[in-house]
């Protein structure tokens, strides 16, 4: 296999990380959709369209911002985004979104299971995409490492994270079918995925990055600690 992995059809060829991203939206909600018609949202259509619409644009301006805190040093190549700054963003854009259309519930479990199974769609493509990705693991004489171009074999961490989200996706459902709190559900979604955040460093060991020294976390990747440090009480206020 060599990377990146483009997409043929004929003549046609896409690059993986485009096709997949956004296949990821695609999946995130149809299977938003498909919660809703089957479960009771705690406010409007038009309300939900709101929060939709601040999650959107919170998670894209917080995914560039903890990138770009994150790049590496002297690097010439735009940093892409990162997902756990897309969480803080849409989380901090929806809370702010419901103060001011005075929304006082929380509204986040309707998006949990479609976010795990989106991020898991989504990381198939930067699996395809190699080195240029940056969500490679560390180097390992493990024989499913995997040789991304450069001849190192190392851990296919975007794969460990797509196991480790399907198997969260089918959690969350089994949770929403019992009874529970309401919020209890995304609370869920986020201390199991800002855990696996923080469990694991995606870039290579000892690359330079702006807030580390090579051997600790990345900025872009700090926040995360937040969620799980608050335990099964608590994981940030949704209010």
């Amino acid at each position: 296999m060599t990377f990146p992995v483009y997409l043929r059809i004929g003549t046609f060829q896409a690059h993986p990380h485009a096709v997949f991203e956004s296949l990821a939206y695609v999946v995130a909600f149809a299977a938003y959709f498909w919660l809703r018609r089957r479960s009771e949202d705690p406010i409007s259509l038009n309300e939900r369209w709101w929060v939709i619409a601040g999650a959107m644009a919170g998670a894209t301006v917080g995914s560039t911002l903890l990138a770009y805190a994150g790049a590496p040093f002297n690097s010439l190549e735009p940093p892409g985004k990162t997902i756990v700054g897309g969480l803080v963003g849409g989380w901090i854009a929806i809370e702010w979104i419901k103060k001011i259309r005075r929304i006082s519930t929380r509204t986040g479990d309707l998006f949990a299971l479609p976010l795990a199974l989106g991020i898991a769609v989504g990381r198939i493509g930067c699996f395809l995409t190699g080195l240029s990705d940056q969500t490679y693991g560390y180097a390992t004489r493990l024989p499913w490492g995997i040789d991304f171009g450069d001849g190192i074999h190392r851990h296919p961490t975007q794969l460990y994270e797509i196991a480790f989200l399907v198997g969260l996706a089918v959690l969350l459902r089994q949770f929403m079918a019992r009874a529970h709190l309401n919020g209890d559900i995304f609370k869920a979604f986020m201390i199991g995925y800002m855990g696996l955040a923080t469990g694991y460093r995606f870039p290579e060991a000892g690359t330079p990055r702006r807030g580390t020294d090579g051997n600790s976390m990345d900025l872009s990747r700090r926040p995360a600690l937040l969620c799980p440090g608050l335990g099964p009480y608590d994981c940030w206020p949704e209010g």
